[in-house]
């Protein structure tokens, strides 16, 4: 059976600790791989390989970690259709959503290309008299990344092309459950340039969170995952002493309001709900729709669904796979089974006719949802769709502010003043207008209150893996 292993200091290294975990190909449930789990040790040589590897690469002049980086994207770029395989077969994505998530990977890196521009630093001559003063951007050193399974392509190259790019060397620490792109990606970064040691695959479960969390050598982590796990990284990390971005999860609201198109609003709530079959933060899980039209704007949700072909990814015609394991599958469909105990209604079950042979679950609708039942306050991360209704537009923000999380929302409307006065009011890191998913690299991402700290994309990502320091001097 194939064996994952640990890429570190520029070569696959064997795991010694003796635990492993299983791979399985989620369109088939049978396993295909087992993945060694790093010990405390293992992982410390890592860290000690990019502390290592930390000198040369920080001084290392900003033209040449540009070149790097275009060959690494242009490597990428003509890998993509076997990434997008290996990615489909372990997470279990159709390749259409493997292609996109590589797509969308791609752009963060070539945002990274434009570094010796992104670093630039200021000078004001006389800031005081005879005194002039600069401010420059400088890296963190050894940072680590611990990325989530729905996006095991693209999650990591939001981190890794930022945080090499500005000089850190940097450790990444994937999901168990579908690691192989990660090493993929590592041969690629040497193929590219990059030095042995600047960049590091560990993988691991929680021993091997812990110990990046604990060694003093790694100045700072990012995340992004589950609420839960995300408060425990920023807990321990800043504990330590660490630098700590957190992204965890979502329950984002789609507000549809009296003078909505509720054609354009269905299709959407159809394409944030049930994509990657809805295993990503970033899913409408809450429609939340004016009284007035929430019962045809059910009815057309609920017309399209029978049109989302669901299977494997070895049929190219089907758009939305499996469930990324038989556990998390079951957990999903117990938000259908525990329903109606709640006094909600399942209006479209997905455990009715759902293909079999792997851990599939169709698209589902639940009315009749209100805070307090188990469907809206937890985060599902699965193709199922809320649904709550409002009398007023100041009750709809109410509903979606009075949320843990905030990391997005949308508002479907064709009053353009109103659209704004409601998105000001929203406690979200992004909010949609008439739309939805639309996104730029030159804008951040990223969420309020429970939905996490820190931001990714745009310059604002930099941040995390630089230092700020300001010289004055007397002429």
């Amino acid at each position: 059976m194939k064996r994952i292993s640990h890429w570190i200091n520029g070569s696959i290294v064997a795991g010694t600790s003796g635990n492993v975990g299983k791979v399985f190909n989620p369109a088939t449930g049978t396993q295909s791989a087992e993945v060694d789990f790093a010990s405390v040790s293992e992982v410390d040589a890592a860290v000690a390989a990019a502390k290592a590897a930390l000198p040369a690469w920080r001084a290392t002049n900003l033209s040449r970690r540009a070149e790097i980086m275009f060959n690494i994207r242009n490597l990428v770029q003509a890998n993509r259709n076997e990434i997008a395989q290996m990615l489909s077969a372990e997470h279990g994505k159709v390749i259409s959503d493997a292609l996109g998530e590589i797509a969308r990977g791609l752009e963060n890196i070539e945002f990274a290309c434009g570094i010796p521009n992104l670093l630039k630093g200021g000078y004001s001559e006389q800031a005081s008299a005879g005194v002039d003063v600069y401010s420059i951007k400088q890296p963190l050193g050894v940072v680590a990344g611990i990325t989530p399974f729905n996006f095991p392509a693209m999650v990591p190259m939001w981190m890794f092309a930022n945080a090499i790019a500005c000089g850190n060397t940097f450790i990444l620490k994937p999901s168990e459950k579908d690691p192989s792109v990660a090493l993929f990606l590592a041969d690629l970064l040497k193929q590219a340039g990059v030095p042995d040691g600047v960049f590091n695959v560990i993988n691991g479960d929680k021993v091997s969170v812990d110990a990046l969390l604990n060694n003093p050598d790694v100045s700072a982590v990012s995340f992004v995952g589950s609420t839960p796990i995300a408060r425990y990284i920023y807990e321990t990390g800043t504990k330590n002493g660490k630098r700590v971005q957190a992204l965890g999860g979502a329950k984002n609201h789609m507000l549809v309001l009296p003078d909505a198109d509720l054609d354009m609003a269905a299709d959407a709530a159809v394409s944030a709900a049930y994509g990657s079959a809805g295993e990503r933060c970033m899913a409408i899980s809450v429609l939340l729709a004016v009284d007035s039209v929430a019962d045809a704007l059910i009815e057309k949700v609920k017309e399209r669904i029978p049109n989302i072909k669901v299977g494997p990814a070895s049929d190219s015609a089907n758009e939305m796979g499996p469930l990324i394991t038989a556990e998390h599958r079951d957990k999903v469909a117990g938000y259908l089974a525990g329903a109606a105990a709640e006094g909600a209604t399942v209006v479209v079950d997905g455990r009715e006719n759902a293909p079999t042979g792997g851990f599939f679950l169709n698209p589902s609708i639940i009315d009749g949802v209100k805070p307090g039942m188990r469907c809206y306050d937890e985060e599902i991360f699965g193709p199922v769709l809320t649904v709550m209704t409002f009398e007023t537009e100041k009750e709809a923000i109410q509903i979606a502010n009075n949320s843990v999380y905030g990391l997005a929302a949308a508002i479907w409307t064709s009053n353009l003043s109103r659209a704004h006065k409601v998105s000001r009011k929203l406690k979200a890191g992004t909010v949609w207008v008439n739309c939805y998913e639309e996104g730029d690299m030159t804008v951040p991402f990223g969420g309020m209150k429970r939905s996490g700290n820190g931001r990714d994309k745009s310059i604002h990502a930099l941040e995390k893996y630089l230092e700020m320091k300001t010289t004055w001097i007397q002429l």
